[in-house]
């Protein structure tokens, strides 16, 4: 097999279904097959919800923060949408950042441009950019999805910002039969392509769900080749039981295929 060849492969992709379809023609052009299986579903907050004056109102505020972060492409999309709505013109002084490449070209199809930390692609890497360490008083916005983590709130608030969250989308598992699950997951993979913690608490879950399987096949998924996007997740694969992980230098399909190539080198 080429070095650049995936021929034959059968890939489990667990993106958000209107993410997923780049990364499947890259494992096709490749020469595998690519096993669809979202594993988060991803629903704007309607403007008939209680939560969205408080939304909008940070969108409307904008101009009152010095700095604002971006965590996800997703998030990145909605707050496009609502800054069109509400701000012609964009508002001045701001400094953005998007944590991943995907996330700023996100932000630079609404006219944004936001810094990227090379460091890497997740919260810890963003928290080590400079213009994130002397900021006293300041007023930090972070653009996401209800709940999820706060260390990057936790430590600008340590530092001395004054953090507040502009909450954009929610988060879910879609609800699969048994039949769906047995027919992607048990489905003789090669490769799992997880790109978030909560996409693989997902996993696990449906993994943990009452099916028609032995341990021994559960055993057998759980060391399928992994790959994942950060050693955080790397870090809870390992808790989860996953023997046979391997981290990606991101969470954006380039950096999963290649991730998912190099493997190949490692194990022949």
């Amino acid at each position: 097999m080429a070095k650049s060849s995936l021929q034959g492969m059968r890939v489990l992709v667990t993106r958000p279904e209107h993410q997923s379809a780049g990364i499947c023609n890259d494992l096709q052009a490749r020469g595998a097959t690519p096993v669809c299986l979202p594993l988060l579903q991803i629903t704007p907050v309607p403007d008939s919800d209680a939560e969205y004056p408080l939304l909008k109102q940070h969108i409307l505020d904008l101009d009152l923060y010095q700095q604002i972060i971006v965590v996800s492409p997703n998030a990145a999309h909605f707050a496009g949408e609502l800054i069109d709505q509400y701000w012609p013109q964009l508002p001045v002084g701001i400094t953005w950042h998007a944590i991943g490449q995907k996330t700023a070209d996100t932000l630079t199809g609404y006219g944004i441009q936001a810094r990227i930390n090379t460091a890497g692609t997740d919260s810890e890497a963003l928290l080590s950019d400079s213009t994130l360490q002397n900021i006293t008083e300041q007023r930090i916005l972070i653009m996401r999805g209800e709940g999820g983590r706060t260390v990057l709130a936790d430590t600008l608030q340590a530092r001395g910002a004054r953090t507040e969250y502009a909450e954009l989308y929610r988060r879910s598992c879609p609800d699969y039969t048994s039949q769906q699950i047995n027919s992607t997951i048990y489905s003789s993979l090669d490769a799992v392509l997880i790109t978030s913690g909560e996409a693989l608490e997902n996993f696990i879950s449906l993994l943990d769900r009452p099916q028609e399987h032995t341990p021994q096949l559960r055993g057998q998924i759980l060391s399928t080749r992994l790959l994942v996007p950060s050693t955080r997740v790397a870090k809870l694969a390992t808790a989860y039981g996953c023997t046979n992980v391997y981290i990606a230098q991101g969470a954006d399909s380039k950096a999963m295929v290649q991730a998912l190539i190099a493997t190949l080198d490692v194990e022949e």
